[in-house]
């Protein structure tokens, strides 16, 4: 019977509710439009690594929509009761089982028995992965592959030597062995290879040395085979023996040139070519080649010729024919995976490989008994973690709760008097923080550390929604608890900056501005003391060559100079630099003047007006940028950075802001002294200090002077309120708010 669904909305995020497995058998069914997300990557997940990767069955690293209905419609048909999967149990009820998993019963019935269990009525995730680890500890694998420990002693060196000359294949137990088809491979290639040496005798006419005889022809056969050619040409053309000679002017051209001449004399011909085609040893050329030809000639030509003054050119032919011959056979035998057992193919026992074969399919018989044991753990795994895993994947409600996780959560973070409840895993930073920087939500990249130093190590994004995010930087230092409470030191390593909340939405212009102007006015004081530094730096140097100059001058007058049109007073030096600053003083002076001008003549409302209005022009703008970016604050980046395929959005409402960025109040047994300790410390360190003169005088007189400004600034508006009471006479008042000037 179909069951109705029910859609909640969740921060303005519609997701299909599934409280329990008889929903989520209908959920998986609505479109994958209405899925919250329709894939996600196996790393970062809070659950069984062995329960991920049964169900990403392709085993790509990322799960999706047609595998979660494939593991729950096989869920469904092998369990006909549903009590263990809406409780997330790790342990299976064999009674729950349906006629359908007659095999995962057989196989609990005997993992039992290898338990020896006393309640033989239901088993747990780990008594399936403890009795599977002692049968693959016992090279019971069903796989078929046989590891050497658990071979007789005498087939041990053989099983080696097989695993040597073959691709490594290793058990499901992560040992490497010998499987059938490597046995196979091995006695085809043995028989091929045992029929190919039978020729050796035949073939290897020239005794053990035939191979390295052979060789040793290859490599002089280009000079022997352009010898014996030129002989043909000259019996074919006597005169071409001058074109075989060098020219005088060659050899007199590379006399100066040592390669040169090399390059010359590697031309000419091994020995005079004779029209008979005969190689006559005494009259090589003591060219660049002579000494592997006289070694040749010694080692091979002579024990296979017999000729201690000739090599004829069927002689060579000959030679050469049966060279080629010797090195494509010695070829096969190399190209052989079985090359490095040449000399003890022909004695291995057919029964000792037919002992290695009964052993992998004994082993292979296992494999429907084992694979059975998988699958059990499969369907225990998938009862404990596949609700849970819908309620992260088809709809999101985890997201949004205090008292559970999430499954992408990795931890909380502690920063700046802040717990940052969410926090997803990163990859690869600079990919996810392009994705982020194109929202509008703040977010950190926390490297998390551990204590102990070489440990895990990974990195996070943590979404700021409340506070400042003025008071996150890069180098900031927390701690951060994994979902298994692990401690774990956090540094910021980079800040996508964004504003947190309205108030700072609207202050943040006043605080760019006086960031500028501090910047301004701090270049301003550098420059300016770079300024007098120089100034100085010059006017020393001046002075320091005047007096030297005047110190070298002899005795006697100078003589008078001509006179010279005078030249205009520098400006160079202190002085001038106190006249530039005169200037400067006069031209501030003068805009102040100005200013207070016209201040004087505005009321104390007029000027609160001013500034109101100068304020909400700054404020009002950047409070509506700062409420609509707010708004469309979206955490569903966050997980998109992650790898994860979301089909909705998961807006950061306030209330879900609340939730993942909390400031906690104190204990509520707790109490707060408002006396500040630091005033009675301070008390007690005047009363050790030697008493010391207050500046009084200057204190009152800076007072003196900032009230009289105060006054007359406010004269006027005071004259008239103080007239108006009467407080003087009124010939004084007349006469001080009399008008002045023409």
């Amino acid at each position: 019977m179909a069951r109705h669904l029910v859609y909640r909305r969740y921060g303005g995020s519609l997701q299909v509710s599934i409280p329990s497995f008889e929903v989520l058998l209908e959920a998986i069914h609505i479109p994958e439009t209405q899925w919250l997300a329709t894939a996600c990557p196996v790393e970062g997940l809070n659950c069984d690594r062995r329960f991920l990767e049964f169900l990403d069955t392709d085993q790509n690293g990322r799960i999706r929509v047609m595998e979660v209905r494939a593991a729950v419609e096989s869920t469904a048909k092998l369990l006909k009761s549903h009590q263990g999967l809406n409780d997330a149990s790790d342990v299976l009820v064999l009674d729950s089982l349906s006629e359908a998993a007659a095999k995962h019963r057989a196989a609990a019935d005997i993992l039992l028995d290898t338990l020896k269990a006393e309640d033989r009525t239901r088993i747990s995730v780990e008594q399936v992965r403890t009795s599977e680890q002692s049968l693959r500890a016992a090279g019971q694998n069903g796989d078929g592959i046989v590891a050497p420990a658990f071979l007789p002693e005498p087939l041990r060196s053989l099983a080696h030597a097989l695993m040597a000359s073959f691709p490594e294949v290793k058990n499901r137990a992560g040992q490497p062995g010998v499987d059938l088809p490597t046995l196979q491979r091995f006695r085809e290639e043995r028989s091929a290879l045992l029929a190919h040496l039978s020729g050796k005798e035949a073939l290897l006419a020239w005794g053990p040395q035939s191979v390295d005889r052979a060789r040793r022809i290859q490599e002089v056969r280009p000079l022997l085979d352009t010898y014996f050619l030129q002989c043909r040409l000259i019996a074919a053309q006597p005169e071409a023996v001058t074109s075989l000679k060098l020219e005088a002017a060659r050899v007199q051209g590379a006399l100066g040139d040592l390669q040169s001449l090399s390059r010359v004399v590697s031309e000419l011909p091994v020995a005079p070519p004779e029209p008979g085609g005969v190689l006559r040893w005494s009259r090589l050329y003591r060219g660049p080649a002579f000494e592997r030809l006289e070694a040749f000639r010694k080692d091979v030509a002579l024990p296979i010729t017999n000729d201690l003054a000739t090599l004829t050119d069927a002689a060579w032919r000959d030679m050469s024919t049966r060279a080629d011959a010797i090195l494509a056979w010695q070829a096969r035998i190399e190209a052989s995976p079985l090359r490095a057992q040449v000399d003890t193919l022909a004695g291995i026992p057919e029964s000792e490989l037919d002992a290695i074969e009964a052993a992998c399919r004994a082993d292979l018989a296992l494999k429907e008994r084992l694979d059975a044991v998988v699958e059990l753990e499969r369907l225990i795994l998938y009862q404990r973690w596949l609700l849970a895993f819908a309620n992260n994947f088809i709809s999101m409600p985890d997201l949004y709760q205090t008292k559970r996780r999430a499954l992408m959560e990795r931890g909380t973070l502690i920063l700046g008097g802040r717990r940052y409840r969410l926090s997803v895993l990163v990859k690869d930073r600079a990919a996810h923080s392009a994705l982020t920087s194109q929202g509008t939500t703040c977010t950190l990249y926390v490297q998390v550390i551990s204590k102990e130093g070489g440990g895990e190590s990974f990195e996070v994004a943590v979404p700021a929604t409340r506070g400042r995010s003025g008071e996150l930087s890069v180098g900031k230092r927390g701690i951060f608890y994994d979902v298994n409470q692990r401690e774990f030191d956090a540094v910021v390593t980079q800040v996508v900056r964004q504003p947190v909340s309205l108030w700072e939405a609207m202050t943040m212009p006043f605080e760019r501005i006086g960031k500028f102007v501090s910047q301004k006015i701090e270049g301003m004081a550098a420059s300016g003391e770079k300024a007098l530094d120089e100034s100085l730096e010059k006017s020393y140097a001046q002075g320091t060559s005047v007096a030297s100059a005047a110190a070298a001058a002899p005795a006697t007058a100078p003589t008078a100079p001509a006179p010279t049109a005078p030249s205009p007073p520098s400006v160079t030096g202190p002085g001038g630099f106190l006249a530039a600053g005169g200037i400067a003083l006069a031209a501030v002076g003068s805009s102040l003047a100005f200013i207070v001008s016209q201040v004087r003549s505005l009321t104390l409302f007029d000027v609160l007006t001013a500034v109101l209005i100068a304020v909400a022009v700054v404020m009002l703008p950047s409070g509506l940028l700062g409420w609509l970016k707010l708004r469309k604050r979206n955490l569903a980046l966050l997980l998109e950075g992650s790898g994860w395929a979301l089909n909705d959005r998961l807006n950061l409402t306030r209330g879900l802001a609340a939730l993942i960025t909390r400031k906690p109040r104190l204990p509520k047994n707790a109490t707060v002294d408002r006396v500040d300790m630091l005033r009675s410390a301070l008390v007690t360190v005047h009363e050790d200090d030697e008493g010391e003169p207050r500046q009084w005088g200057l204190w009152t007189a800076l007072l003196l002077v900032a009230l009289f400004a105060l006054l007359w600034q406010f004269r006027e508006p005071l004259s008239r309120e103080v007239c108006a009471r009467q407080w003087l006479p009124r010939s004084v008042c007349e006469s001080s708010l009399a008008p002045t000037g023409p």
